[in-house]
């Protein structure tokens, strides 16, 4: 027995597990668990992660100058007030990290990314889960969570993994609602699928006061989830404590060059927005027709929904999957049993997906 003393909700956690990339003995692997961008990165950042092989020896930029400047023109923000992280995975970590502590609680809605209980018990808080509505996360659910001992609240919009979405409407009015003392934190990893008049990544909210933070990430549109590199758009007060506790090299150069080359190739984007909508489109209608529940989504990926009987269910979808190749998300974690989440892929891809989920239909 050790006599180290771990500080309180760190043995409370149960450490998040990634999809899974290999199937024994399947030679093709179809791999459609991480929600990774189906064309992979763009050939632009290809060439610039070739380019920098000859300046691994050197430190990176500890502010991410190019990069926050590049975003910062094309959306219009204040450079100063943007932080860039080893994914938006540390920037939610050091969020509860500099707000958030022992006898503190950290909301987010009940089907919401695993990430943020396991980054409020990391930094000894409390995670609290508000019921959602079909689904959907609901401003009402949330605003009754919260109380005296309340430090954040994690909005995750779209939602990971239902796919389903708040209307700006209502994202602005949960702000409204919220004590001053609150850090509403919207996690817009998948905004640059997005093309709603109701939807906004959140920017305008930071903008209009000092407890609105917006997360984004390179892992998905942009297909660098191996590089770990994210950005938040925050108050002046609240980017200067992520700059005082975060690590002082915490981006790679290698990831800054990639990440900048990509998000400039925005012919490349482009093209991956129209396939995402396409698939998403296509592969939900036709799962659908074959009765899988499939609620809208507007993200990469899609949840399809089983019956619970014996030899019927999400378990027993996974493992005909995994026999043909296909490895989804069971969701079972995020209290979805009867879910599995499905990345939108290549078109080869999702028609062998519909295929074998026919298949698995007509084995019942």
């Amino acid at each position: 027995m050790t006599a180290l003393a771990v500080q309180p909700g760190i043995l409370d956690i149960t450490p998040y597990v990634g999809g899974e990339s290999k199937i024994a003995g399947v030679r093709r692997v179809i791999k459609l668990a991480s929600n990774e961008g189906a064309f992979g990165p763009s050939p632009k950042a290809m060439e610039a992660f070739r380019a920098e092989a000859g300046e691994l020896h050197r430190y990176p930029d500890g502010g991410c100058t190019a990069l926050r400047q590049a975003i910062a023109e094309r959306y219009g923000l204040d450079a100063s007030r943007l932080v860039c992280g080893a994914g938006s995975d540390e920037l939610i970590g050091l969020l509860c990290r500099a707000y958030a502590g022992s006898g503190d609680e950290v909301i987010y809605s009940e089907h919401g990314f695993l990430m943020y209980p396991i980054a409020a018990k990391t930094a000894s808080a409390t995670p609290v889960a508000a019921p959602e509505h079909d689904l959907v996360a609901n401003v009402d659910e949330i605003l009754a969570k919260v109380s005296e001992k309340t430090r954040i609240v994690f909005v995750a919009n779209p939602n990971n993994p239902t796919g389903t979405y708040l209307p700006q409407s209502e994202v602005t009015r949960l702000r409204a609602a919220l004590p001053e003392n609150v850090l509403l934190v919207i996690d817009a990893a998948y905004a640059e699928y997005i093309r709603r008049d109701d939807y906004s990544p959140g920017a305008e909210l930071v903008e209009a006061g000092d407890n609105v933070v917006m997360t984004r990430t390179f892992s998905k549109i942009y297909g660098l989830g191996g590089m770990r590199l994210g950005w938040a758009y925050c108050p002046s007060g609240v980017a200067g404590v992520l700059n005082r506790v975060r690590n002082p090299f915490n981006v790679s150069s290698v990831a800054q060059a990639v990440g900048l080359a990509a998000f400039q190739d925005e012919a490349f984007v482009d093209k991956v927005r129209r396939h995402n909508d396409q698939w998403l489109a296509w592969t939900s209608d036709e799962l659908r027709k074959l009765g899988y529940g499939v609620p809208p989504s507007i993200g990469n990926f899609i949840l399809v929904r089983f019956p619970t009987g014996e030899g019927r269910d999400a378990l027993a979808a996974d493992a005909f999957l995994k026999s043909r190749g296909f490895i989804a998300r069971r969701m079972g974690a995020y209290k979805l049993p009867d879910s599995l989440r499905v990345t939108i892929g290549l078109e080869d891809e999702m028609r062998a997906f519909v295929g074998a989920l026919a298949d698995f239909a007509d084995a019942g």
